[in-house]
C-alpha cells in the first residue's frame, strides 16, 4: 500500500488534517502540500506543510502514548538561553498536535554521510559544544528527575533484550550478580555529579545544520528532557550511537567542552582526568541501555534498521569496560555475547 493510500485510511491522519484545516486561513496553510517528513523511535511522527512563505513542521503525538506538554515546556526553557529551537505557531495539547517552524531538512547525521573534512567537522561540532554549555545553564523547573533509581531501572533492557533475546544467552547466577553489581556501581557513580537539564538525545540526528546567518545547530526531539547528570549529553555527543568517533576526537571535544563548562561556572571537576572517567562511565551506562533499546525496537516494533548500529555501540562499550578493572564483568559478558574468548584478561 502506498504512503498516500495508507494515510487516506488513517483516522489519526484525518484528525490531523481537520485540525490544520481549521488553521488554514489564519496561517495561510497550503493543505495540498502536507507530506510525511519523518518518524522516530516513539509513536511520534512528523509532516511538512507550506504556508505562503515557508515550510512548517507538524508534530503528531497521539495521546495517551505521547504528551506534547513537555515539548512545549522544554522549548520555553531552551528559548530562554538563546539556543535555536522550533518556534511554536499553534498547539493542541488535548489531541497532541503542534505546528512549528521548520529548522531544515538536513541534520549532522546527513552531513557526516558526505565524508566532510576535519575542518568541516570542527565547524559543526565546536560551536555545538558551546551550545551545550548554554543549554546546561537553563532553568530546570518542572523537569522530571533522572535519579539513580531511574538510571538503574533503564539498564535492565540490556540483559532482557540484548543478552537474552538478541544474543540468546542465559547468564549464570554468578554472572547475573556481577552484572547487577556493575550496574549499581555505574548508576551510583553517575548520579553523584552536578545536575542540569539533560536533553538525553544530544547527538547527530537531533542536531540540525545551522540556519543561514548562524554557525550554531538547531535542536529538536528534546521532549524527554530531565534533570540529571551533567555528563550525559556530552557522552551522547562524542560517543554517538549513529556515527563512530575515535578516541582522539572524543578527547578533543571532551576537553573543549570541559574548558567551556568550567569557564561558564558549571560544576565540573577541576581535574580533567576526573571528568574523563565521569563521562566515560556515563557513556557506558548509556550505550548498554541503547543496546537493549535498539534490539527491542527491532524485535517488538519491526524497526530493524536500528540493529546496524549495534557493532558501534559494542565498540564503545569495550572502550570503557576494558579500561577499568571494576567493570571487567561487563567486558566478559559482552565477550560471551559476541562469541569471543577471554584468556588471562585478554579478549581473543
Amino acid at each position: 500500500m502506498s504512503d498516500s493510500l495508507a494515510l487516506a485510511h488513517d483516522p489519526r491522519y484525518q484528525q490531523l488534517h481537520n485540525w490544520l484545516t481549521a488553521l488554514k486561513e489564519s496561517h495561510a496553510l497550503d493543505l495540498s502540500s502536507l507530506t510525511p517528513a519523518s518518524s522516530d523511535a516513539s509513536f511520534r511522527r512528523y509532516f511538512r506543510i507550506n504556508n505562503d512563505k515557508v515550510s512548517l513542521i507538524v508534530m503528531d503525538a497521539p495521546p495517551p502514548q505521547e504528551d506534547i506538554a513537555p515539548f512545549l515546556h522544554v522549548t520555553q526553557l531552551l528559548q530562554a538561553v538563546n539556543v535555536t529551537v522550533p518556534e511554536i505557531i499553534a498547539a493542541d495539547t488535548e489531541h497532541g498536535f503542534i505546528l512549528m517552524s521548520d529548522l531544515g531538512h538536513h541534520n549532522f547525521y546527513h552531513a557526516l554521510q558526505n565524508t566532510p573534512t576535519q575542518a568541516e567537522i570542527d565547524a559543526l561540532y565546536r560551536p555545538t559544544l558551546e551550545v551545550l554549555v548554554r543549554v546546561q545553564k537553563a532553568d530546570t523547573t518542572g523537569l522530571p528527575v533522572y535519579n539513580e533509581a531511574k538510571l538503574l531501572e533503564e539498564l535492565q533492557v540490556f540483559p532482557e533484550w540484548f543478552l537474552a533475546k538478541h544474543a540468546n544467552i542465559t547468564l549464570s547466577d554468578t554472572e547475573s550478580v556481577q552484572l547487577q553489581e556493575c550496574f549499581q556501581m555505574l548508576t551510583h557513580y553517575n548520579s553523584q555529579g552536578a545536575q542540569v537539564i539533560v536533553l538525553r538525545d544530544f547527538h547527530s540526528p537531533n542536531l540540525m545544520l545551522p540556519l543561514p546567518g548562524s554557525n550554531e545547530p538547531g535542536l529538536i526531539d528534546y521532549q524527554d528532557a530531565v534533570l540529571g547528570p551533567i555528563t550525559y549529553d556530552i557522552a551522547s555527543l562524542i560517543m554517538d550511537a549513529r556515527h563512530t568517533w575515535d578516541e582522539a576526537q572524543q578527547l578533543d571535544w571532551a576537553i573543549r567542552y570541559w574548558q567551556a563548562a568550567f569557564a561558564a561556572g558549571l560544576n565540573v571537576p577541576d581535574d580533567f582526568a576526573v571528568f574523563h572517567q565521569q563521562y566515560e562511565w556515563m557513556s557506558l551506562q548509556r550505550n548498554l541501555r541503547i543496546l537493549g533499546v535498539f534490539v527491542r525496537l527491532s524485535l517488538r516494533d519491526n524497526k530493524h534498521h536500528y540493529l546496524e548500529h549495534l557493532p558501534r555501540l559494542l565498540t564503545y562499550v569495550r572502550q570503557v569496560a576494558s579500561r577499568y578493572q571494576s567493570l571487567s564483568p561487563i567486558l566478559k559478558i559482552v565477550d560471551r555475547a559476541e562469541g569471543r574468548k577471554t584468556v588471562l584478561g585478554v579478549t581473543l
